[in-house]
């Protein structure tokens, strides 16, 4: 008996969740009626409308539930793509005051503050109210240019004071996007694409980071130190051309994915990210041929072409390193990946200068050498081998 009491009570209350969680049982306190609605696959979210195709006007409210008042909302239209770049965004969250503020944002870029500014499309009647964890956003929007799918993204995130901060950056936060028809309220989730794009995003940071930022800095501590040692020649040349070819190879993999995730992402731009790596690309192809058009040691121009190969050399290892800290700016992922960069670069750093102050130890001792012989040599023309006397 006792069994089944327990059984009917988890019925029960699996039932009342239910019911407390269909987008389609719910009543608006303001007595709004609503003829569609969907339930979001993630975040505790639903979304309710109304859709008038004549004049493609949305009368629409989006409900966030199981949300503090130290987190901001947010639900939106991508008119030219998927995800979160480009989207069009209604946000908003309870101040510290104990108000409500809702305004409209356009999002440009992954590192966007959620600025306020104008949509691409007119929004009216835009308001939410905050009560019993849950947020509510209503607003009336004009979507004269679109057509009746159109692409959503909904998001939660923490507040910095009365400001929005970033949102988490795995979880249901990054796949909380999807298709939406306004007409017949049927939904689709993006994560395949969403999972495909960011996986592009990572293996363009991996392949960029090995190559122009770690193969090219190892070549030129080849390049440099290596000669140093009698029984790594010519060895060292061999390490240093495979270093920086093996980078070279690697980067263009990695410039060819980033435009490919450009093509992607239209409107999606960092102008400086982009220059410095087309810069790169310019000057590793150069630094590769220059390689194989190197003049023997005795030939007039190799001093020249030694100026001009050193100074393109660290000037790709300045721009490669500035660039890659630009890379994780844009894809900004855990600490703990751009902590492991900064200290692989700190060992190479250690290296070179253990290896500088070497080189130097090896000069001088080198130049005291050929001092002491040359003044010996000096001392036997004068006086002989045998002390008897000779010609100079």
């Amino acid at each position: 008996m006792l069994r089944a009491v327990l059984v009917s009570c988890v019925l029960f209350s699996l039932y009342l969740s239910s019911y407390a969680q269909s987008c389609a049982k719910y009543n608006f306190a303001s007595n709004q009626v609503f003829s569609s609605c969907s339930d979001l696959p993630y975040l505790n979210s639903f979304l309710h409308w109304n859709y008038e195709s004549s004049s493609k006007t949305v009368r629409m409210a989006y409900r966030h539930s199981g949300v503090t008042a130290s987190k901001w909302v947010a639900w939106a239209i991508n008119p030219r793509s998927q995800g979160m770049v480009g989207a069009q965004a209604l946000i908003a969250f309870q101040k510290s005051d104990g108000t409500m503020r809702a305004y409209t944002a356009p999002i440009t870029t992954y590192q966007t503050q959620l600025q306020e500014g104008d949509l691409s499309f007119p929004v009216s009647d835009l308001s939410a109210v905050y009560s019993k964890n849950e947020i509510i956003i209503f607003a009336t929007l004009k979507l004269d240019n679109l057509s009746s799918t159109v692409n959503q993204v909904w998001q939660d995130g923490p507040l910095s004071g009365d400001a929005p901060a970033m949102h988490p950056t795995s979880g249901s936060n990054v796949r909380s996007a999807g298709t939406l028809n306004l007409l017949s309220g049927e939904s689709r989730t993006t994560q395949g694409s969403s999972n495909s794009k960011t996986k592009k995003r990572n293996i363009h940071g991996v392949l960029n980071a090995v190559s122009w930022g770690i193969l090219m800095p190892i070549g030129a501590v080849f390049a440099r130190y290596l000669r140093v040692f009698p029984s790594a020649d010519p060895a060292w040349f061999y390490l240093h051309a495979t270093c920086q070819t093996s980078a070279y190879i690697i980067g263009v993999a990695g410039w060819a994915t980033g435009i490919q995730l450009g093509s992607e992402s239209p409107g999606v731009q960092y102008t400086s990210h982009r220059t410095i790596g087309i810069v790169l690309f310019c000057l590793g192809t150069l630094q590769v041929f220059a390689l194989l058009l190197r003049p023997k040691r005795e030939h007039k121009y190799r001093f020249y072409w030694n100026i001009y190969h050193h100074s393109v050399g660290y000037a790709v290892i300045v721009l490669s390193i500035i660039n890659i800290f630009k890379g994780f700016d844009i894809l900004n992922p855990e600490n703990k990946w751009e902590r492991a960069y900064i200290g692989i670069l700190v060992v190479l750093a250690f290296i070179a200068a253990a290896l500088e102050a070497y080189t130097w130890y090896v000069f001088v001792k080198r130049k005291k050498s050929a001092a002491s012989q040359k003044m010996s040599n000096g001392v036997n023309g004068t006086n002989g081998h045998n002390g008897n006397g000779a010609r100079v």
